[in-house]
């Protein structure tokens, strides 16, 4: 009886390692690189403080009340940079991101995977859904092919490629670990969830199928730290398709 199970189980050892063990991504990966780009932005924050003699102190929560005896100064303007991820969709230039990765820029640039930079144009943007189109002048632009995220089912293997904390061009590999997820993120809340490690920086990305089609936007995770934690979240392509072709 011992022997009859011991040859089962090598039975199926032999079996199951085609269907178990992931194919390596690193054909995918090269297939859709030219497509994933790096967003960078630029805003000028103007900054106003109550006007208060030199080396005074206001203690937290009493702005207003110096403001109504001293006035205002200005302080010179600061510079706040931000990075995110996107992906072409058209040899002519256009560009898929999130909403947030933008939002009141002053300027945007989007960097290629050749490394070529260039300066960006919004030419649309929808808060609720948290996408936003942009358009680049630029030659030889490789766009990603659009999937259908219906199709999409739970345990399929799926990549995310994006710029996470702005390193740069970034590959993590994970399956769909649900659909449908609700996170309060707006009238718009129908994720897919992914364990492929998404961090600040890749939102906007593409998350890709194993056919190289973009099946989602990278839109957010679930932390407690700041880092992933195998809980990210992304914008189904089906749900994006009408605001950006």
């Amino acid at each position: 009886m011992r022997m009859r199970k011991l040859a089962w189980m090598a039975a199926m050892a032999v079996a199951l390692p085609a269907q178990a063990v992931p194919p390596s991504f690193a054909d995918l990966a090269a297939k859709v690189a030219d497509s994933v780009v790096n967003v960078s932005t630029t805003q000028i924050v103007h900054r106003r403080v109550p006007g208060v003699p030199p080396g005074f102190v206001v203690p937290p929560g009493f702005e207003d009340f110096f403001r109504q005896f001293f006035g205002e100064m200005e302080l010179p303007p600061m510079e706040r940079k931000s990075l995110g991820s996107g992906f072409i969709i058209s040899k002519d230039g256009y560009i898929v991101t999130n909403h947030h990765v933008i939002e009141q820029a002053d300027k945007v640039f989007v960097t290629l995977h050749d490394g070529r930079t260039f300066k960006a144009k919004v030419v649309g943007s929808d808060a609720k859904l948290d996408v936003a189109l942009l358009k680049i002048e630029a030659k030889g632009l490789v766009p990603a092919r659009l999937g259908d995220s219906d199709r999409i089912r739970v345990g399929d293997w799926v990549i995310a490629i994006g710029n996470p904390f702005g390193l740069g061009h970034t590959v993590t590999a994970g399956i769909i670990s649900a659909k449908g997820r609700v996170i309060g993120a707006g009238p718009y809340d129908d994720f897919l969830q992914t364990d492929a490690a998404i961090n600040p920086g890749n939102s906007g990305g593409p998350l890709f199928d194993m056919n190289g089609e973009v099946v989602g936007i990278n839109t957010a995770i679930y932390t407690r730290s700041g880092g992933n934690n195998g809980i990210g979240f992304a914008i189904p392509i089906n749900l994006a398709r009408p605001v950006i072709e």
